[in-house]
């Protein structure tokens, strides 16, 4: 390892919570209060202060969390680690209608970008909360651990690449009662994952009436409309019990922010026949059949309560990818970089002569000049301009389907209370490229020229049990609470076989050929299967109110691994009531991430620019001979050290919060940059019976190879009044951070990783926002912040312009949404709003004609669409 910084600081285990204990009790902490909290009623069936009060009245309801102890639930003004809790109205009253999309403008630390041309991450974008890759955030669903998604995410834009992350945009917005994120690393309660956090989607709990809701919208473009249907029921079961049912349908039509690529311009100039405009689309994918489905359920006994609740979600998606240009791409036009025409022979016969495609000066003969000497080819004698002339723009996508149940019951027994509970979780992703070609199979093409590559599957199964009661021992303040539990898990990950003509290696392929299906390859049987891992995790918790004023929180939990064995963590976490308004608060922890299956397994070979060209990588597991021959060795854990510190101020009207955080993280998992093949390490991987090799420039694999730290400091804000003649709440949500890359090894990232994972996320993100209530009426206007962010456009691999790179430094934005509404008495309710109000873009990207047609930077933090105007109506009973 090559280190770059010497500031590490090493924090203490669990084990040695009681030794600091005394210097906890004068530690600053840190406590988030809600921005525009949802209160949960007394009842547990989900009512919102709107409801809860008459319309323009203040509620008093204390909004609470299940995150950041396992004793008991917490009011956020209370709690002894930062917390947002955002209520389900607050999702749906805005533009998005995606989860991401509606955390991204609510939480500053989380980001989320567009992800146009990605792959996989086109279907599943990757978002990062406090700059941290999306699967070292932990999700849950009513306290229960969700399953990840089968995505993972091989092109990132450096910050995630290689990481597998849950799909949160399965959850329609109307079945939550609150979404909680606790913004503190909780491996040592949660388990693997919760570096970074835990989010916490809460579902609505109710016996009777429901809601009907339609929406659309569209962006100021005239492109992406989008309609949204969703419908609510809350249904008796038995006289105790409740069954919520919630189901909305989307669909959204693609966008595009593209403008012509020179090379497709002068091929157009040169008569070549086809060649679309613009050649490629970089945009939004086109969201069909987007199903969401969620149950919640509960029967309360007299001593023991059962609870059942689920989601189903279903979707397809079809995104655009890269031009292929008809005088260069290689391994099916051309192999010498546009200088000659790529001519296979069929038979054997021979006789196949040279076409030139460009002149010494290296411009483009005339179309009709070219192709008259392909029509003069021999029979035997194949070229992609025969049957393409044009080029042609592959289309990407997948079918995606997620559901899940969690079963369980709890009770007491005696002084103890216990819940027990049992999930199954699966995710899986069919995908599908067309309008593309397996070249080497030369004119024996599928119909349509359609693909089907194969796919992936997560799979996930647990089993949890907590147990918890109080003990008195002595405290003036309370008891002494105790939880402690145990878990098992175990999940697959499958990659599914693609069709013939997505894996055929063809009979051109020895000629130079491409194999494949031109873009993304479909799984070979060679790569495809089955690997699982299980593992099991003990944990105590401890909580006690040991003065008037002083809190103190200690968390252990040790996890067995089958794969790579056991890691023991432990969190402790103390509060400071200072005064009735004012307190301190803090923690300290330790955590971990173990390597996923998926991971550990997964092959795959991509298309992707490679600065100014179009490049094959293949994206091998650390134990496939390629990757060991470049260097790859099996994955270990990651493992975290996470520091808070902290204060809250609550006055009754005004509530402030101020956190820093810093969070250190080791051997971080990530895909290594490209290694290049040699022709003699192709043709000694083919012969060692790796045909795959055959077309394949360079290779990337999973490793552990750099460490980070991650400092950060949050600011919230609110104070609620009675301004403009009804109720008016002021909210700010301030977000600083930063990630340094402490080491890395030089042999697995370069300069520009680095530079991608420090410089590619603003450092500073928040937001403003006024939320008036008055009778039937309501508004909301939000400001948006964003600092200053970098691209390295398409990947091209060098940080500065001067040395050949294709960096883009973006300035800092604002962006205004805005929203009115009306809430009649009768239940009917009607907003109109737009979102991007002002239709502010990034500034125009200054490679986008020359390279690869993109408008815009392609990985803006707050979307490259602009402004989006939408009209929701609905009716509650």
């Amino acid at each position: 390892m090559k280190p770059l910084h010497s500031r590490r600081v090493m924090f203490p285990s669990a084990r040695l919570a009681i030794a600091v204990q005394a210097v906890m009790a004068t530690a600053l902490a840190v406590a988030s209060p809600p921005v525009l909290a949802q209160a949960v009623a007394p009842d547990g069936a989900g009512t919102s202060p709107e409801a809860a009060a008459p319309q323009g009245s203040a509620t008093n309801l204390d909004t609470v969390s299940v995150l950041g102890n396992r004793s008991q639930p917490r009011s956020v003004s209370s709690s002894a680690v930062p917390i947002d809790i955002l209520g389900g109205d607050e999702f749906r009253n805005q533009a998005a209608t995606d989860a991401l999309d509606q955390l991204r403008v609510l939480v500053p630390s989380f980001n989320v970008s567009t992800i146009p041309i990605d792959d996989a991450a086109s279907l599943v974008r990757p978002a990062n909360l406090r700059g941290l890759p999306p699967d070292n955030t932990l999700v849950l669903v009513n306290g229960k651990r969700f399953h990840r998604s089968a995505v993972i995410t091989f092109l990132g834009h450096g910050l995630s690449d290689g990481a597998q992350g849950p799909d949160l945009s399965v959850f329609p917005s109307l079945a939550l009662e609150q979404v909680e994120v606790l913004r503190d690393g909780a491996a040592a309660q949660y388990g693997s994952d919760a570096i970074a956090g835990v989010i916490n989607f809460g579902l609505k709990k109710a016996n009777e009436g429901g809601a009907f809701e339609a929406f659309a919208g569209q962006y100021y473009e005239g492109d992406g409309f989008t309609t949204q249907y969703s419908a609510q029921v809350g249904l008796p079961l038995t006289a105790r019990g409740f069954a919520t049912l919630t189901l909305e349908w989307r669909e959204a039509d693609d966008t595009s922010r593209s403008v012509q690529r020179d090379d497709a311009a002068a091929a157009i100039a040169a008569g070549y026949p086809g060649v679309p405009a613009p050649a490629q689309v970089w945009g939004s994918p086109k969201v069909e059949d987007d199903l969401r489905f969620v149950a919640n359920l509960g029967i309360s006994g007299d001593t023991v309560d059962f609870y059942l609740f689920g989601n189903y979600a279903s979707r397809e998606v079809d995104g655009g990818f890269y031009f292929r240009d008809p005088t260069a791409r290689s391994g099916v036009y051309s192999n010498d970089d546009g200088q000659t025409l790529l001519v296979g022979d069929l038979t054997g016969a021979g006789g196949c002569p040279v076409i030139p495609l460009r002149d010494a000066d290296g411009n483009l003969f005339p179309y009709s000049t070219v192709s008259a000497q392909v029509a003069a080819l021999p029979g035997n004698c194949f070229t992609f301009l025969q049957t393409l002339p044009g080029g042609f723009t592959p289309r990407f996508g997948g079918e995606l389907e997620d559901y899940s149940v969690v079963a369980g019951a709890k009770g007491a027994w005696g002084a103890w209370h216990w819940d027990l509970s049992a999930s199954y979780g699966r995710n899986d992703i069919e995908f599908l490229i067309y309008n593309t070609v397996n070249a080497s199979l030369g004119p024996d093409q599928p119909a349509n020229l359609r693909f089907r590559p194969g796919g992936n599957t997560q799979t996930e199964k647990g089993i949890n049990v907590d147990l918890g009661r109080d003990f008195d021992v002595g405290f003036s303040q309370g008891p002494l609470r105790l939880a402690l539990g145990a878990e098992w898990r175990e999940e697959s990950f499958k990659v599914s076989e693609g069709d013939a003509a997505s894996t055929g290696i063809g009979p051109l392929t020895e000629q130079g050929f491409a194999l494949g299906s031109n873009g993304f390859n479909g799984f070979s049987p060679r790569t495809a299967g089955t690997f699982d891992r299980s593992n099991w995790a003990v944990y105590v918790d401890v909580e006690a109110q040991s003065t008037e004023r002083f809190l103190l929180a200690a968390a252990v939990r040790h996890e067995d691994f089958e794969d790579f064995g056991g890691t023991t963590n432990g969190k402790l976490t103390a509060r400071y009531d200072a005064s009735d308004s004012f307190a301190l608060r803090g923690a300290l922890s330790t955590g971990f991430r173990a390597p996923t299956p998926g991971q550990a397994n997964i092959s795959q070979i991509s298309t992707v620019f490679g600065g100014t060209s179009l490049q094959d990588i293949a994206t091998l597991p650390p134990t496939n001979p390629i990757a060991e021959l470049k260097g790859a060795r099996p994955l270990g854990p990651e493992e975290s050290r996470n520091l808070s510190l902290g204060l809250v101020w609550d006055s009754g009207d005004w509530l402030v919060t101020v956190d820093a955080y810093r969070i250190e993280v080791d051997d971080r998992i990530a895909l290594s940059t490209s290694f290049d093949l040699s022709d003699a390490e192709r043709a000694a991987l083919v012969a060692g019976g790796n045909p795959e090799a055959a077309s394949i420039s360079s290779v990337t694999y999973f490793g552990n190879a750099f460490d980070t730290t991650t400092t950060g400091v949050d600011l919230v804000a609110s104070v609620e009044t009675a301004h403009f003649g009804g109720r008016t709440t002021y909210s700010l949500a301030l977000n600083w951070n930063r990630t340094e890359v402490d080491a890395w090894d030089p042999d697995f990232i370069d300069e520009a990783r680095v530079y991608k994972l420090e410089e590619s996320l603003p450092r500073t993100k928040g937001y403003f926002s006024i939320n008036h209530q008055r009778e039937v009426f309501h508004a909301n206007l939000r400001l948006g912040y964003y600092g200053s962010w970098y691209e390295d456009h398409l990947d091209s691999g060098v940080v500065r312009a001067e040395d050949g790179g294709l960096p883009i430094h973006e300035g800092s934005k604002l962006i205004v949404d805005a929203e009115v509404g009306w809430e009649l008495a009768s239940g009917l309710y009607f907003n109109i709003g737009a979102q991007n109000l002002f239709d502010e873009t990034p500034a125009d990207n200054p490679w986008g004609a020359s390279v690869a047609g993109a408008a815009y930077p392609v990985h803006s933090p707050y979307g490259f669409n602009g402004g989006f105007y939408y009209a929701r109506v609905g009716w509650k009973f």
